[in-house]
């Protein structure tokens, strides 16, 4: 955002993404085969013109419009390559004297027969306009100047209008919706905000005691303990007031939840410093915005602890008592023995028959206790079982003292609410809050006066015990714990829910207003929703159509023998499917021929040509009084991205730690550490041997997690004994792409992969746009089929048992036994009446996941949830079956399918290798003690691995090019996986203050031609 009285040109697009988007496109062999042929209306349109000068030129404007829909101003001499190919291909070799550009009316006319040809349109003053009022209603939902770019690329394409010049974009349409949105902003801001706020909110800014009160309340909880979680409800209760006001104001600023999530991300950005330095109102802006979202993570921390403390309590009752009952077992066998012997007593001839009882009863108790003797008599006549229930709310009585002193205060400070008004858990909730409050024990109250309606039958035998008179009274101790207990487990459905919470909202909070669905029309054409926006009548009927073809045909391929990949077993009809395999490899020995290189000069090398240091901007701009030196932020990157930490890259190279530290504290952030991820990204994509990664035509991603063992604990890091033993991780979840991680985030290790499969591909922010993306089982759930459809993608999964899901989710619009005998048999017929019924609804689901209503993964968390069913979720899971079973046919049905979803995700698991060995200093233990630290890891580990990818298929692509030339055939290079680093030395004693050496890529490729490492 501009400063005071400075206006800076915007900067969105790097060099290389503006050349990538507005320059001329720069074709490869095959890139002129693909866009210099001409179709059948092509040539009747080249027929029209005369000369062979103006029919080339017609022919190059054609293949670059097809490229990249714009038009571009060019002497012939400039794309002499290009011209010769058209020359080859459609003119015999003509020779054309004159080298210079045609004529400007000859050109414009050549335009605009190219733009009838194609159904485009030149962007006139009213479709300016349009672009313009497409910014301002962008802007509103996302703030950040690349995401309303890239939403106005969008809206031209599928508009069909040609892209207007960069500074238009720039400055007209996204400098000015920003600059329109803030001022818009302000003057509400201006309008509401009284002079005690104002007063408050500047309190926020002032140095308290040596720290600035906002600096505190950045500060999130570290872990779960009593200390951490007390000083989070302090900041919940400093802020409380502040909070109020922003409920109040923010709805009137008309902004989506992602533009409040933003611009409070800004108050992180900044120091106390910067943000002084900045317009006084729209600091206010963002004020707010990080009072709202911080009180509500704040809320979320609570509940997380509370589910997290009642859970340990639950599960070590459980526990303890399974060892009760197993240790009573193991005594009961050892005194059942005894008693045997006991028992032989009265049969033993040696004991004379007038034998005194007394003796007997002496000689028993000798052999087994009165007490335990007993017991075994009532074992064995009453044929007795331990209660293990009982034996758990025993071990709960132990612990009251525990569980009062650390659910008490979370339960005191959060609101909790529920659909109905007459919840009877929210009326027992309410009434131990307000007797807390009044510092009043439960046991002050009657039995009767306590709220009983939430108690079921089979649980007051546990809650109510006798007395020493034989009276049934309640425990007060277990009626508090079980009311924690209902609680957290009606949290987890999604029936109980906090209005002040990111996660724990109610499900309807989550979704577009009222206000906002009245344009619903409007809003889903202007985001791309035409699957979800057509009748849904026709839109079933056509499903209809495709499902029961496909099921008929899949079957008849089986049957004829056609699909023999398909093997029967048994004689209930089982059946299993050939196994795929892939032919990439990491590693691959071609690069084993390179010389060793540090990764310090690739990053030199990576910087070099795409420029990502450049986005590393001091966080006081143009008040810094640090410039930045590219040399020490890339020993930053390094300490950061191998997990060795800037105390030890201090140690072991030629910066010293106190200059590392302040560098990175001044310039490394998650913003730009993500937008230099994408600035290499969007360079590999350049490269000629990108598009040869493709999979079937296609850009084909993968998904998945990738477990981390933490030495420090935090809020995030969770347990988990498959993967991390007794000891606590966390999770990078990454998409990749043609090799490339194009997106990653981290996540709990206690969280679904599933709910963030939609949140990773939606907010991809690089030019590497997938349209097929798979995952494992771990990404599926009952609605990423019908989600990621509805957007445009294609969900290819990969099922470890295909059959057995098959055989619980294949479904069909008749009835199964409409079917017959046949192999691949639906198990259900869909129920298209509840789909119609729920369509809005759906549609509303669906638009506020475009709108960025709220964080995706958390909508998608609901949706997939099992605990809670209603009608909406019944209906989108049913439209999802649809979805979900056309794929599981495909997949049975084609060989090349299962082995592109293999494929894509070995390519995600040779990452994960890359990524684990950039990152295992430490022995690959993180020592974050935050979760932004562990983001900041997470990205710097992106970027480096980023860049060793980029250095690998620079070479890979020069190779190519080389080959080309020499007319070599190049098949078994363009198989050659970039990801590889035995050649890249990542540890070691690293100099930065020396001069670099640059790549010499020549000398590279010379040295690999000469050894021949690829057959000819």
């Amino acid at each position: 955002m501009a400063e005071k009285n400075k206006q800076k040109r915007l900067n969105i697009l790097g060099e290389d993404e503006f050349e990538a988007i507005f320059g001329r496109p720069k074709f490869t062999y095959e890139d002129r085969c693909h866009y210099f042929t001409l179709s059948e209306p092509e040539r009747e349109l080249l027929q029209r013109l005369r000369s062979v000068k103006s029919k080339a030129y017609f022919v190059l404007q054609l293949g670059y419009f097809k490229a990249k829909h714009q038009f571009f101003t060019f002497d012939l001499l400039d794309v002499e390559d290009d011209l010769q190919y058209v020359l080859k291909q459609h003119f015999n070799n003509s020779e054309i004297d004159d080298l210079l550009s045609i004529d400007k009316f000859t050109r414009l006319n050549q335009q605009r027969l190219i733009l009838e040809l194609f159904g485009y349109r030149s962007c006139g003053s009213e479709e300016k306009k349009q672009i313009e009022k497409k910014a301002r209603q962008t802007v509103k939902v996302s703030g950040k100047p690349i995401f309303i770019f890239r939403e106005v690329m969008n809206y031209l394409f599928e508009q069909r209008i040609v892209v207007p010049g960069y500074s238009f974009i720039q400055e007209t349409v996204v400098g000015q919706a920003i600059t329109f949105e803030q001022n818009r902003l302000t003057a509400i801001i201006q309008g509401h905000l009284k002079q005690p706020d104002i007063q408050a909110l500047k309190e926020l800014l002032e140095d308290a005691q040596g720290l600035y009160e906002i600096t505190q309340l950045k500060r999130e909880p570290k872990d779960f303990s009593l200390k951490e979680i007390k000083r989070e409800i302090d900041r919940g209760q400093q802020i409380q007031s502040l909070y109020q006001l922003a409920q109040s104001l923010l709805p009137r600023l008309g902004i989506s939840n992602e533009s409040i999530k933003y611009f409070a991300s800004l108050v992180d950005y900044y120091s106390v410093y910067k943000l002084k330095r900045l317009d006084e109102w729209m600091v206010y802006v963002y004020l707010l915005c990080f009072v709202y979202y911080r009180y509500q993570r704040m809320n979320d921390n609570l509940i997380n602890t509370f589910i997290y403390n009642v859970r340990r309590y639950v599960d070590e009752a459980k526990f303890t008592a399974k060892d009760q009952v197993y240790q009573r077992y193991t005594d009961n066998r050892q005194n059942m023995k005894k008693a045997g012997e006991v028992l032989k007593l009265l049969t033993d001839d040696d004991i004379a028959a007038d034998t005194p009882f007394g003796d007997i009863q002496k000689k028993a108790f000798s052999i087994l206790e009165r007490q335990k003797l007993a017991s075994v008599a009532d074992q064995i006549v009453t044929n007795a079982k331990w209660d293990e229930t009982t034996l758990q709310w025993e071990h709960i009585d132990q612990l009251a003292r525990q569980f009062k002193r650390h659910l008490r205060p979370l339960f005191l400070m959060v609101d909790f609410a529920a659909p109905s008004m007459n919840d009877p858990l929210i009326e027992a909730i309410e009434f131990i809050k307000q007797a807390f409050r009044q510092k009043k024990s439960l046991r002050q109250y009657a039995s009767g006066d306590l709220p009983h309606r939430f108690l079921s039958d089979n649980v007051k035998r546990y809650i109510y015990q006798q007395n020493s008179d034989g009276q049934k009274t309640l425990s007060v101790d277990r009626y508090e714990f079980f009311i924690y207990r209902l609680l957290r487990n009606r949290l987890e459905a999604g029936d109980v829910f906090c209005r002040e919470s990111i996660r724990f909202r109610s499900f309807e909070d989550d979704l577009i207003d009222d206000e906002q669905w009245q344009q619903k029309d409007t809003l889903m054409a202007d985001v791309g929703l035409t699957t979800v926006n057509q009748p849904i009548h026709d839109h079933l009927e056509e499903l209809e159509q495709k499902l029961e073809s496909r099921i008929a045909g899949v079957n008849h391929r089986i049957a004829s023998g056609e699909n023999d990949h398909i093997k029967k077993r048994g004689v209930h009809n089982r059946w299993t499917l050939s196994n795929t395999r892939d032919v990439e490899t990491i590693n691959h020995f071609f690069f084993d021929a390179l010389m060793p290189i540090d990764i310090g000069s690739v990053l030199h090398y990576a910087n070099q040509h795409c420029q990502f240091i450049d986005v590393f901007d001091h966080i006081l701009g143009r008040y810094a009084k640090q410039t930045k030196d590219d040399q020490v932020l890339i020993a930053c990157l390094i300490a950061w991205g191998t997990n060795m930490g800037l105390g030890r890259m201090g140690e072991i190279s030629d910066i010293g730690y106190p200059l590392l530290a302040t560098t990175s504290d001044n310039f490394i952030r998650l913003e730009t550490l993500k937008e230099a991820n994408d600035r290499v990204s969007n360079a590999i994509r350049k490269l000629s041997i990108f598009h040869h990664y493709d999979i079937d035509e296609t850009i084909h991603s993968s998904s998945d997690g990738q477990k981390f063992e933490t030495k420090i604990n935090t809020i995030n890091s969770r347990h988990s004994p498959k993967y991390f033993g007794l000891k606590k991780g966390i999770v990078s979840y990454t998409m990749v792409a043609n090799h490339i991680p194009v997106n990653a985030r981290i996540i709990g290790a206690n969280e679904h992969e599933s709910h963030y499969v939609f949140d990773i591909l939606y907010n991809n922010t690089t030019d590497i746009q997938p349209e097929v993306h798979s995952t494992d089982t771990h990404g599926t759930n009952e609605v990423n089929f019908s989600i990621l459809h509805f957007f445009g993608y294609q969900f290819a999964p990969r099922y470890k048992d295909i059959y057995g899901t098959v055989s619980r989710s294949l479904y069909g619009f008749k009835h199964p036994s409409q079917y017959r005998d046949i192999l691949i048999k639906p198990i259900r017929k869909i129920n298209t009446n509840l789909i119609t019924e729920e369509w809005e609804n759906i549609q509303r689901i669906i638009l506020s996941l475009a709108l960025k209503t709220t964080t995706q993964s958390i909508i998608i968390g609901k949706l997939s949830a099992y605990a809670r069913k209603n009608k909406t979720k019944q209906a989108l899971w049913e439209y999802d079956n649809i979805i979900k079973s056309l794929y599981f046919l495909d997949y049975i049905d084609s060989p090349p399918l299962r082995q592109n979803v293999q494929r894509s995700l070995n390519r995600g698991e040779s990452y994960h290798k890359l990524r684990r060995a950039v990152s295992y200093a430490n022995f690959g233990k993180l020592r974050f003690k935050t979760e932004q630290d562990q983001q900041i890891w997470s990205e710097c580990s992106r970027l480096l691995s980023n860049c060793i990818i980029y250095y690998n298929a620079s070479i890979l692509s020069n190779m190519l090019t080389y080959r080309d030339t020499q007319g070599l055939d190049s098949d078994v290079l363009k198989q050659i996986s970039p990801v590889a680093w035995q050649h890249i030395n990542l540890y070691g004693h690293y100099e930065f203050n020396k001069s670099q050496d640059s790549v010499n890529m020549d000398a590279i490729i010379q040295k690999l031609a000469q050894q021949k490492m690829i057959p000819e």
